[in-house]
């Protein structure tokens, strides 16, 4: 029968639809595999073509090239020269377009996955994601700042070169904002923090895990809005992804880049969107948030009913999909140091 599901973190409501329930592997994506070059003379963010990028921000060298590098992107959302100020005419606010908008250009190879990466490669580009979050965190104009990839034609990536992004914004999103709202209130009744809780439930389960390290927890969500949907948990309770450690970073070089191996290898190399969503930088070392990965695979399309209801509809049982990703061998195929 099928059943709605409620998602504990924001309250909304998901239709886990049995009726029409797909196997898994159903989900593999099929389609043409192209050819995939490691340099492409095109790509400006290929080794060599530096100078057909704005002047790096930052910068991970690798003798006499670079193992990753973050630069502003050409055609930023945003630019850090519009100042912040706010219009308020009756009901209509609006703001001054600031903001940073950066690319992290992932590897010299144009043709090399994360997925694909070494673990130790995954960690280096962690820790430059962590150390440009820091430095725009300490910008008292920035009020939230969303590190993200797109991976694949249909999830808005224009360029193949591997690479992810990072908006730093004056605002706090309404999403961001609801999300704190509802962990909030789950500390205040309860006196815990609700990821916390989460963790410690789908442990004990152990129905919805796809993979544990000595440090973080994928997970499958009880409610989750689209088929593979994962969240990578930390399981030290920290609000800010400013908070995570070098151990913990290397340790979550080797989680993602496990997880996103068994979606390339299980279902096919689809796309995927991942994000990272942590506590702003006002809200750093509080008690009911708690920092965490969300990968989302682009398998199905949003259509009328998600849109005029904001409810989804996923047609693949979270637990299913997470035996499904327990079971899929990687290590064999991916490099591993």
């Amino acid at each position: 029968m099928p059943e709605l599901r409620q998602n504990f973190m924001t309250k909304e409501w998901v239709v886990i639809a049995t009726e029409r329930a797909k196997r898994p592997d159903q989900m593999a994506v099929k389609r043409e595999a192209k050819p995939v070059v490691s340099f492409s003379e095109k790509c400006p963010f290929c080794q060599g073509h530096e100078s057909q990028t704005p002047p790096e921000i930052l910068g991970l060298p690798d003798g006499e090239g670079w193992k990753a590098r973050v630069v502003p992107n050409k055609f930023a959302a945003l630019s850090p020269d519009c100042p912040p100020e706010r219009t308020i005419r009756r009901s209509r606010r609006s703001m001054g377009g600031f903001g940073e908008h950066d690319v992290i250009v992932e590897t010299p190879d144009h043709s090399l996955a994360m997925a694909m990466m070494p673990d130790s490669q995954v960690a280096d580009i962690l820790r430059i994601y962590k150390i440009r979050h820091d430095q725009l965190s300490l910008d008292p104009r920035v009020a939230q700042v969303t590190i993200f990839k797109n991976y694949g034609t249909d999830d808005g990536t224009s360029l193949e070169h591997p690479h992810s992004q990072l908006i730093a914004t004056p605002v706090i999103s309404y999403q961001v904002r609801q999300r704190f709202q509802e962990a909030m209130q789950q500390f205040d009744d309860f006196g815990c923090c609700m990821f916390c809780q989460i963790i410690e439930e789908e442990l004990e389960g152990q129905k919805r895990i796809v993979l544990t390290s000595e440090h973080f927890v994928a997970v499958e969500l009880f409610a989750s809005p689209a088929p593979f949907c994962t969240h990578v948990y930390p399981r030290r309770h920290m609000a800010s992804f400013s908070d995570v450690s070098a151990k913990e970073t290397a340790d979550l070089g080797r989680v993602l880049r496990t997880m996103l191996a068994k979606l390339y290898i299980g279902l096919q190399n689809p796309d995927f969107n991942f994000t990272i969503r942590t506590a702003p930088a006002e809200c750093v070392g509080v008690r009911y948030f708690h920092w965490y990965m969300s990968v989302i695979p682009r398998l199905t399309r949003t259509a009328g009913f998600e849109l005029g209801s904001g409810m989804f509809i996923n047609t693949v049982i979270p637990d299913e999909a997470a035996e499904f990703l327990r079971n899929v061998k990687v290590e064999a195929a991916v490099g591993v140091s």
